[in-house]
């Protein structure tokens, strides 16, 4: 029997079996695309001379797309018109919508923008240069830029030069040369000619490329001259992504300065204007402003007398104010009349006074027509009472006074009414205290004590113990506490290495907010009663001795003042004391901030 024409026949079912299993499975498409794209030729050579047309052309070994490029795209000199940067097929194309200075080095830097169409992999700095001069300038300044006051990098700022040495070319003229910050602050400013120059990183709100007042900025004090020196450089290569194969030396050009460290700052300088007046009460209203007042307004009334009938409560700043009527023919007006004179921001950032007519009413709450009258409850005899609020908790913090807040201003106190005891064995034992006015309007006290841990008080208040001036009166309370255990806290003393009695050391939280700041001492700092957990220390230097960090101001050339952070996390247990001796110059400055609080500080809630 012949079986060869069975075997044959069996092997071409087979193979038609698992094809088309195969086509079933769909192309599998390989290993993913991690290449980015290769530039294969441009319009004019990269490093031209004499180029004097207004489009570059590149040309790319696939299709490639533009991310953000009015972000990402960095032309030196700037543009005040900005220059059309387009992608379309294998090619990006840069049109300027300016005629080219003489004799210039042009430089685009692209950053990442440029990425090829599926997987987004990025061409990752690339940076086009050429001049229309005879020769290309080829020096770099480069460094960093980090907020002064908490050490964050910030990304996307300018960084510019000026040949000329007067700082006021700040504010008249745009930069000569500029770079832009990436995500750790770093930036580079290509194509430099020889010669000395002017830094300044800048917050540029409006893109015109010089400070106004109100934007964010950085002066570095010296001036910069860039070098060059050709040194021994190493190059790792890598097996891969977490396999190092070789070190690699070679020969290569070092640019001069690139260590330049820029202290980025907000002058505290805000146009200054009057936003809004609340009255949600007929007795109070309320006056709110843009940014902190140097003098209070100057009030006139027109349809009413309120001389001496009247309290003001204001915050630190004075940029939001309260008034308190005293007389009820005052505020029993719908309408207050008033003209208010205030000093109000021009064009040209001073301070003018300006007058003001305002006609302050008061917020009526909206009727409904076919709501049907309600009868008054215990509810509405309790909208009488004058309202207070206070700080006791069942467990008490040996450092904290008790804190009583009342919704008005009061007119009387009668402090026979208020006890505060002390429990001894079942007992509690009445004992003395001290009653303190808080601030001016009579709104906010502290029952001060010297609290004895892992003991018991109780605080009680008679029923009128306190009336408003508007003949409101409190209701009683009563209420028992128990000082925390002194075994519960933990403590931290700092050493400074070099006594230095202008610093200030501040305990901040995980999340690099501030707890706590004590003026340096020879003998070492304590911060008490810290609850356990996570912690750190900042300082700051107090140069000009007002209790307080302070910002630059450029006007003055005024540097903010320094900033340095303790290298460590300190976590901190129960009933334990962290002591150490801080240098705190011998770590360089960018590497002082623990990485776990490092953030990009351009992205503060404030802004930049």
């Amino acid at each position: 029997m012949n079986y060869t024409k069975y075997i044959l026949f069996f092997i071409v079912i087979l193979f038609i079996a698992y094809s088309c299993a195969n086509r079933a499975q769909g192309p599998t498409g390989g290993p993913k695309d991690e290449t980015p794209p290769k530039v294969l030729k441009s319009s004019p050579l990269n490093g031209s001379l004499n180029f004097n047309k207004k489009q570059i052309e590149i040309d790319f070994d696939e299709i490639v797309s533009i991310e953000k490029a009015s972000e990402n795209v960095i032309i030196s000199p700037p543009q005040v018109k900005p220059p059309d940067v387009k992608s379309l097929g294998k090619r990006v194309s840069v049109s300027f919508n300016e005629d080219l200075l003489d004799s210039t080095t042009y430089s685009i830097n692209f950053g990442n923008s440029i990425v090829d169409l599926n997987e987004k992999n990025a061409l990752k700095n690339y940076l086009f240069s050429f001049s229309t001069g005879n020769e290309i300038d080829t020096l770099k300044i480069a460094g960093v830029v980090i907020n002064a006051e908490d050490l964050n990098p910030i990304s996307g700022v300018f960084v510019g030069i000026y040949k000329e040495t007067n700082d006021s070319v700040f504010l008249k003229k745009p930069f000569l040369r500029i770079g832009k910050t990436d995500e750790n602050g770093r930036f580079s400013i290509d194509n430099v000619h020889k010669g000395s120059y002017k830094v300044f990183a800048l917050g540029d709100v409006n893109r015109d490329y010089f400070f106004q007042p109100g934007e964010g900025l950085a002066m570095h004090d010296s001036i910069v001259e860039p070098t060059f020196s050709i040194e021994e450089m190493k190059d790792t290569v890598w097996k891969d992504s977490t396999t190092v194969d070789s070190i690699r030396s070679y020969m290569g050009t070092k640019f001069l300065p690139n260590d330049i460290i820029l202290r980025f700052f907000k002058e505290n300088k805000k146009r200054q204007y009057f936003v809004k007046y609340e009255r949600k009460e007929p007795f109070v209203f309320s006056l709110f402003f843009n940014a902190p007042q140097t003098e209070l307004p100057k009030i006139k009334p027109l349809n009413f007398d309120w001389e001496g009938k009247y309290l003001l409560q204001k915050n630190s700043t004075m940029d939001s104010l309260t008034y308190w009527l005293t007389d009820s023919l005052v505020f029993q007006n719908d309408t207050l009349e008033m003209t208010m004179t205030y000093l109000k921001t021009d064009s040209l950032f001073q301070l003018a006074p300006v007058t003001d007519t305002l006609n302050v009413a008061m917020r009526k709450a909206r009727v409904n027509p076919k709501a049907k009258p309600i009868k008054k409850t215990a509810t509405d005899l309790k909208a009488l009472e004058l309202k207070f609020s206070n700080n006791i908790s069942s467990t008490f913090e040996i450092y904290n006074p008790i804190k009583l807040s009342f919704e008005a201003p009061l007119e009387e106190i009668d402090i026979s009414k208020i006890k505060l005891s002390q429990k001894i064995d079942t007992t509690f034992k009445t004992i003395p205290f001290e009653w303190r006015k808080v601030d001016s309007t009579k709104m906010t006290y502290t029952i001060n004590y010297k609290w004895i841990a892992e003991t018991t008080y109780q605080l009680k208040i008679d029923s009128s113990a306190f009336k408003s001036i508007y003949k409101k009166t409190s209701n009683k309370l009563s209420s028992d506490f128990k000082i925390r255990s002194l075994d519960e806290y933990s403590s931290v003393k700092m050493f400074l290495s070099e006594h230095n009695p202008t610093a200030y050391l501040q305990i901040l939280d995980s999340k690099d907010a501030l707890l706590y700041t004590k003026q340096a001492q020879e003998k070492g700092v304590v911060f008490k009663y810290l609850k356990p957990g996570d912690y750190y220390v900042r300082m700051f230097v107090d140069e000009n001795e007002n209790g307080k960090w302070d910002t630059g101001d450029f006007t003055t050339k005024q540097q903010p003042e320094e900033v340095y952070y303790y290298q460590k996390k300190l976590t901190l247990m129960a009933n334990w004391e962290f002591e150490e001796t801080w240098d705190y110059k011998k770590i360089p400055l960018l590497q002082q901030k623990p990485v776990e609080l490092m953030k990009d500080g351009s992205k503060k809630k404030d802004g930049y």
